[in-house]
């Protein structure tokens, strides 16, 4: 069997050879692995084990291993290298990998990483750099083999051959003016299997899908995942070419972008690194913030059950069935919001279609409230008697309804304000349906009981 058949006996032979200083028998394990296997290993350890793991590893291997990492991993053993083993990683990275590191790397590293740079990188990371952060500028790879509108197939396939090493990608290839203005892209499929004397113009897709530099980067990676295109041409604001957005690149940003919004949906603050390597502080330092708010917004519960006390002393059967109240309606709008979150970010929904999300929440919520109503009510009937089950019954309809329409609405809202939908979590739309519940709930016991 090969290595990469046996990846559970990496980690544990791998710590035991690095504990017993037995670098040989390290190395012997690292060669030939696979090289995410390898990133996996060294991002669970300290920043000391790991550089002394990646030290261990041949050149090629270790700027494929080195690409594997989270950027915050990738600056930890860079800070570890030496001189002229530090320029031999940076120089052989692609430069969008390159960039994506040093978007989040601290001006030391960031500056020591261009000094070690030939002038021909150093330009080609700096004008990435340049472009505006989120954007596609940051992740393009200007290593783009372009092909004149003049040429025939055949001419066609002789420049992938002189030219083709120079470039990050050789399946999709731009066609250009004369003013490397973009005129459509063809496929290599396409040149290999067409008459050699056919022209490309005749072959290109004119209607192919393309990016300007400065779009979110989000926003082009997901235009790829719709249109199934392998590479998508970027282009400035004159149409000029400057680079492609790479299938693995776009990847990485839609996973970027979804681990965020899954952190702050979860009511966390996003972070990057391996979860097995970070420490307990670090952990409770990114959840404690949004814990600290939502006791904050929790007081709110508090407040509405003393308003109402009056109410509960004279029916204290009505306390019972607040956990259940209160709980049933923050899953409700849970639901709703993680479902509109995702919604919006697939574009599957735009803000303007605020008045038919509501409209539809509020159908949803209303029909989940019957269900669960009539449950409740046979359930009461059972315990406390028809007349608080009645009540119980309708608080949840109403409540089911509020929350479902509470939680669609608002990341639409946030998005409309310029927030991120994310934002308005998951636990944040339980909070305010927990209180907003109650007043629903007393409200109800008033009006069906007379008190």
């Amino acid at each position: 069997m090969t290595h990469s058949q046996l990846p559970d006996d990496l980690p544990t032979d791998l710590r035991h050879a690095l504990a017993r200083h037995d670098l040989r028998g390290a190395q012997d394990l690292l060669d030939h692995r696979p090289a995410h296997l390898v990133a996996d290993e060294i991002a669970r350890m300290s920043n000391v084990e790991a550089v002394v793991a990646f030290r261990l590893l041949g050149k090629d291997q270790a700027i494929s291993v080195f690409e594997e990492l989270e950027p915050i991993d990738q600056q930890a053993i860079l800070a570890g290298l030496r001189d002229s083993a530090f320029a031999d990683l940076v120089e052989g990275l692609d430069p969008d990998d390159r960039v994506r590191m040093l978007q989040e790397a601290p001006a030391t590293i960031v500056t020591r990483v261009l000094a070690g740079l030939s002038p021909r990188e150093r330009d080609m990371t700096s004008a990435l750099l340049g472009y505006p952060e989120g954007s596609v500028g940051r992740y393009l790879t200007p290593e783009v083999l372009t092909l004149p509108d003049g040429l025939t197939v055949g001419e066609s396939l002789q420049r992938i051959r002189d030219r083709g090493d120079a470039a990050e990608t050789v399946y999709t290839l731009p066609v250009v003016d004369a003013g490397r203005r973009l005129r459509g892209v063809i496929g290599l499929r396409d040149l290999v299997l067409s008459a050699p004397d056919r022209s490309v113009l005749d072959l290109v897709d004119a209607a192919a899908p393309r990016a300007y530099a400065t779009d979110p980067a989000e926003h082009a990676a997901r235009l790829m995942r719709d249109t199934n295109v392998l590479d998508l041409p970027v282009v400035d604001s004159e149409d000029r070419v400057v680079g492609l957005l790479t299938i693995d690149d776009a990847l990485e940003v839609i996973e970027a972008a979804d681990t965020e919004d899954v952190a702050r949906q979860s009511g966390t603050e996003p972070w990057t690194g391996h979860y097995m390597a970070a420490s307990v502080w670090r952990l409770a330092r990114y959840r404690v913030v949004w814990l600290l708010l939502l006791l904050v917004a929790a007081t709110l519960t508090v407040s509405v059950t003393q308003v109402f006390e009056g109410t509960l002393e004279q029916v204290t059967q009505l306390a019972l069935f607040i956990p259940l109240l209160i709980g049933t309606g923050g899953n409700t709008g849970a639901q709703a919001a993680t479902s509109c979150v995702r919604a919006l970010a697939v574009g599957e929904v735009r803000t303007s279609d605020l008045v038919a999300v509501i409209w539809r929440e509020c159908r949803v919520g209303l029909l989940l409230g019957l269900l669960l109503a009539a449950l409740a009510f046979g359930l009461g009937t059972l315990f406390v008697g028809p007349q608080i089950a009645a009540v119980v019954a309708l608080a949840l309809v109403l409540i089911c309804a509020w929350a479902a329409t509470v939680g669609g609405t608002m990341p639409l809202l946030a998005r409309r304000l310029g927030i991120d939908p994310a934002v308005v979590s998951a636990p944040m739309v339980t909070t305010l349906v927990d209180a907003t519940g109650l007043i629903i709930y007393f409200l109800t016991a008033r009006a069906v009981l007379g008190i």
